[in-house]
């Protein structure tokens, strides 16, 4: 097993907290390996998109005491069954859903900003940044009510970042910050995220979305982690379980 322990200046302990990148309905591999580094604690990096109840899918590691938690990604939206039952895992298992908040696993305080940017609502680098829309009610106050879903936004903008999702974290500090776009790091990524990442403090990045594994810098010794899909990385950087494109 490659670098499942931590560095430990960022918990002050030895810190045994793993990053999974996009499951898309598959958890078994993922589960063995986790549980062969016997976490402390585990983040999905988005994308868990599950068949089956999350607490089925997740029994082993969740009879084992650990903490799992994770943000939404963009094709967890894809599915009503998926949205619905990421929903009822959230009052399941601790923490959840981390998306928009800070929590502390294991010693680590973890930041969550899941979801994909979108034009249509915001983009950071389009029309100086302005959003669309701020925030949910505001864009469910401008739909006519056939284009609502659940007296909401619609179906697909569940997994579209808000500009609120962001204030959201605002004043708050973390050691780490999971997401699932990514940083300027990668080709697709955004340097809107280095900023708030910058702004909350932290040590480190992990995302998913793009399904590579990958390691990189950013200013300030800050270190950003790309998990492959279906990949695992621990919080030094060490590759657990090897994920790729897909």
């Amino acid at each position: 097993m490659v670098g499942a322990r931590s560095l430990c200046d960022i918990s002050g302990t030895m810190t045994t907290l793993l990053f999974c990148g996009d499951p898309h309905g598959v958890f078994g591999p993922m589960v063995e390996a986790a549980l062969g580094a016997a976490p402390d604690g585990i983040v999905f990096l988005g994308d868990l998109c599950p068949d089956r109840p999350l607490e089925r899918e997740l029994a082993p590691l969740l009879e084992a005491g650990v903490p799992v938690a994770w943000i939404p990604g963009n094709h967890d939206a894809d599915s009503e069954g998926w949205l619905d039952g990421l929903a009822r895992a959230d009052g399941l298992i601790t923490p959840g859903d981390i998306h928009g908040r800070v929590v502390e696993i294991a010693g680590v305080r973890v930041a969550g900003l899941g979801k994909v940017f979108r034009g249509r609502i915001w983009h950071p680098e389009v029309n100086g940044g302005r959003p669309r829309f701020r925030s949910r009610a505001e864009m469910t106050a401008a739909l006519p009510h056939h284009q609502r879903w659940r007296k909401g936004v619609p179906l697909r903008h569940h997994g579209t970042l808000f500009h609120e999702d962001v204030e959201a974290l605002r004043g708050l500090r973390a050691d780490v910050l999971v997401t699932h776009e990514a940083p300027s790091t990668h080709p697709n990524g955004f340097a809107f995220l280095d900023g708030v990442a910058t702004d909350l403090g932290v040590r480190a990045v992990f995302h998913g979305h793009h399904h590579v594994h990958y390691a990189a810098g950013l200013p300030g010794g800050m270190r950003v982690h790309g998990v492959g899909i279906r990949g695992i990385t621990a919080l030094d950087g060490g590759i657990v379980l090897q994920g790729g494109f897909a």
